[in-house]
């Protein structure tokens, strides 16, 4: 019997599981701003632009409402709507209505010479800020947002290079209530970028393409040894490109896929920890690489095109090597595919190869016709509705397609409280300056050695998005210690890079694994366990940023032969690591004396340079001979049997 793949439209994500059910009357309210926000940012983005203090700020009232309507403040308040509730919301929109109504004078004032009142509303927009960012992401940003507000004030205070110039807390607040602060960059990114591809995915899993995903994972690579594990990698980077949350992405496939694997015979552990790589990896994955990667094309100042085709090389290396560990794993403990009744029929499947319009749609538009990545996300969009209607159950009327901008809208809302936070962190580097004195005390620490600077910054990049979302983890990183990197020798790009990639691969690295843990969860094994496991197969990307630091043509920077020559050996010595880690090469079990070599040459090959891919290859082929020697000796009628180690 045809396995039947879920409606991802209806799998409850991270977020929906944390938030308020209504009633009839409650859940139409809800369901009307959804759409209505959504109508505003197209009608915004597409057809007239309006000044960027009114854009971004009603982007956070209106997301910032569904916030504290939708998400509890505290358990007891789970099943109505609190008086609280109400007061936040209130906090948000009368600092909207005072700033929109002194516009002409306050955007002269804010940051210089603020009133008292400008003061207070300015007071009572980020406490609103603050809690809207707790509900959303936890206690770790807020605390850290905290934190920066008081050393603004409290830095004079302070010794050394900790010291700034005296500012007082109406400079402080009201400039954090302007463009330089919560309405920054970050927020900017979230209502222009990231909320056009929040609706894109919800247009996806409306659409039924989301749920065509797995049937074609299932399709080509399902009947393979550790199909479920394959389907599982395939699904998840595919989906994962748009979900914008490693987490939410492991609910959403994993609900599926893990199980699927436990029931051909993967260990929990083992199986909650491919769906947490696979779907973390989706923050990497081209072409659409979450938030971050929007917010690094705007720091950058590079056509967003740019961050994508440096991002590729790096990308196919983290799934090559998940790939092929998956697949070791599945040699080693004898397990096989998914019986052919359990799979689409591959004819059927590749029939609808157009259900990647959408993605395909996507990438003409972005990296061919060179459009804004505001409208290739909308036609993209368009796409999803085309396809949609080439099948009677998953056709897109009037009705699923406000349901999908309604949705979009739910699912933007974390995303505006974490820019938001991460704008008033990024206001108080700015005005304090502190960003270049830890520049400074990076270079100061590390000696001047890029590798030692790199691997402090990897540290405080893991740190940092152990507690807090990828996006916010990357813009205090991109404030404080890209510069140092950049003053010693990286170029732009590959700094920005390397810490975007530690921030997004923190989320599968204990102690605070959240992508893991929530694998974990569905697998019901250890977190720990399958948090050190996912490290294990997501190790690719503990090496490649430290590769494309030295090396710019692991970015596709360089001429059409040094970038190929890259590729084919990076691609190899990713290959070559999986069969180390673990201890598999061709057809049998490998020797832990041949697993040292293996390791080195696979770090010499990935390592782009002509000495290095040669002494790599060397190292490659006398391993491989050893290897066979060994086995042929084992094996050898003529010698004395033993075990092969």
């Amino acid at each position: 019997m045809e396995q039947k793949a879920p409606d991802i439209g209806k799998i409850k994500d991270a977020e929906l599981i944390r938030t308020r059910e209504f009633g009839k009357i409650g859940t139409t309210i809800i369901f009307f701003i959804g759409v209505v926000c959504s109508l505003f940012h197209f009608y915004c983005l597409l057809l007239r632009p309006i000044d960027p203090w009114y854009f971004r700020s009603t982007h956070i009232i209106f997301l910032g409402t569904l916030c504290f309507l939708l998400y509890p403040g505290w358990n007891k308040a789970r099943k109505r709507v609190h008086p609280v509730d109400v007061l936040f919301i209130l906090m948000l929109i009368v600092p909207y209505l005072y700033m929109i109504i002194n516009f002409d004078e306050w955007i002269y004032r804010v940051g210089v010479t603020p009133t008292l009142w400008d003061t207070i509303i300015s007071l009572v927009f980020i406490l609103a800020i603050l809690e809207m960012t707790r509900r959303t992401t936890g206690l770790a940003l807020m605390i850290i947002a905290a934190v920066f507000i008081l050393y603004g004030y409290f830095g004079k205070f302070l010794p050394g290079i900790f010291y700034h110039r005296p500012y007082s807390w109406s400079r402080i607040l009201t400039y954090l209530f302007s463009l330089d602060g919560i309405l920054g960059l970050p927020i900017f990114v979230s209502a222009a970028y990231v909320y056009v591809f929040v609706i894109f995915g919800s247009f996806l899993r409306s659409s039924g393409v989301g749920a065509y995903f797995i049937d074609f994972a299932n399709a080509i690579v399902g009947w393979a040894r550790g199909g479920p594990a394959k389907v599982a990698i395939i699904s998840s980077s595919l989906f994962g490109t748009v979900s914008g949350s490693s987490a939410a992405n492991v609910v959403g496939t994993g609900s599926f896929t893990i199980p699927m694997m436990k029931k051909m015979g993967y260990r929990p552990h083992f199986a909650g920890a491919v769906e947490a790589v696979a779907s973390t990896g989706g923050q990497i994955m081209p072409p659409v690489m979450g938030a971050g990667a929007f917010l690094m094309a705007e720091i950058l100042g590079v056509p967003y095109v740019k961050v994508l085709a440096a991002a590729i090389l790096p990308a196919a290396m983290y799934y090559t090597a998940v790939y092929f560990m998956v697949d070791f794993e599945a040699a080693k403990t004898g397990l096989v595919g998914l019986p052919k009744d359990q799979l689409p029929p591959l004819r059927a499947t590749m029939k609808r190869l157009y259900m990647f319009l959408p993605l395909a749609t996507l990438v003409y538009y972005i990296a061919v016709a060179l459009s804004s990545i505001i409208k290739a996300g909308t036609m993209a969009v368009v796409a999803c509705i085309a396809v949609s209607w080439t099948r009677k159950e998953t056709r897109m009327g009037f009705k699923k397609v406000i349901d999908a901008l309604a949705n979009g809208a739910r699912g933007a809302i974390e995303m505006a409280g974490t820019c938001a936070a991460a704008g008033i962190v990024i206001g108080v580097i700015a005005q304090t300056g502190i960003g270049l004195k830890f520049a400074t005390i990076l270079l100061s620490y590390s000696g001047n050695i890029l590798p030692l600077a790199l691997f402090m910054s990897m540290v405080v990049a893991i740190i940092l998005g152990m507690g807090m979302p990828t996006t916010a983890a990357y813009a205090i990183c991109a404030a404080v210690i890209t510069a140092g990197l950049i003053n010693l020798g990286a170029i732009p790009i590959a700094a920005h890079l390397f810490v975007f990639y530690f921030a997004c691969i923190s989320a599968i690295t204990p102690p605070v694994a959240l992508a893991a843990y929530a694998g974990a969860a569905i697998a019901k094994a250890p977190p720990n366990k399958v948090g050190f496991t996912a490290m294990k197969l997501g190790v690719a990307a503990f090496i490649a940023p430290y590769m494309f630091i030295f090396s710019p043509g692991m970015l596709l920077i360089g001429s059409v032969l040094d970038v190929a020559l890259v590729t084919v050996t990076a691609l190899i010595g990713t290959f070559a690591l999986a069969c180390g880690m673990q201890g598999w090469l061709f057809g049998r079990p490998l020797s832990m004396l041949l697993r040292v070599p293996l390791f080195a040459g696979a770090l010499l090959l990935i390592k782009p340079g002509i000495y290095t891919d040669a002494t790599g290859a060397a190292v490659l082929v006398l391993t491989y001979l050893a290897h066979r020697f060994m086995v042929r000796r084992a094996s050898s009628p003529e010698l004395k049997p033993r075990p092969y180690p």
